[in-house]
């Protein structure tokens, strides 16, 4: 795992905080856009949609660069909850419905601690990022994710 988010580095995908109006930058599946009355930020993402890669999520990760992340993708929309087993970094979790919408933000997860993490409704998507961050940058309920694998997106692809 700790390797795969190194390359995400070298995609040289990075945090971006902007003014008003997000950039249209063209889609890609190494990075989601998130978008609010805050401005909006560009996160290098590696995506978990299986199985496997959803159960093994950041689990092991030692440290993360602060301009990335994992999506978690499902096939459809349901109430979902996480934990931070065998996860040695705080992380906030950005529950996102069928339209990337953003539902509930769980900020700074205890590494380690079991207890389950709920959504707030039914979620289709889930952000991870560093803890602290959704607080520092302003995500919240509201916000909107662009990314290639959201198909029904409230802040489409162009």
């Amino acid at each position: 795992m700790g390797n795969r988010l190194g390359a995400l580095t070298l995609v040289g995908v990075g945090l971006s905080i902007l003014s008003g109006q997000a950039a249209q930058a063209a889609c890609s599946d190494q990075s989601l856009w998130l978008r609010g009355d805050w401005g909006s930020a560009r996160f290098a993402v590696q995506v978990a949609d299986d199985t496997l890669e959803r159960a093994r999520g950041l689990m092991f990760v030692e440290q993360m660069p602060s301009s990335a992340g994992m999506l978690f993708v499902y096939d459809a929309p349901h109430e979902m909850s996480f934990w931070m087993k065998n996860t040695l970094i705080p992380l906030d979790m950005v529950f996102a419905d069928s339209e990337g919408v953003v539902i509930s933000v769980h900020e700074n997860a205890v590494p380690g601690d079991l207890t389950p993490i709920p959504s707030a409704g039914e979620a289709q998507y889930v952000l991870e990022i560093n803890g602290g961050l959704a607080a520092q940058l302003g995500i919240a309920e509201g916000s909107e994710m662009q990314h290639p694998r959201i198909s029904d997106a409230a802040w489409p692809c162009e």
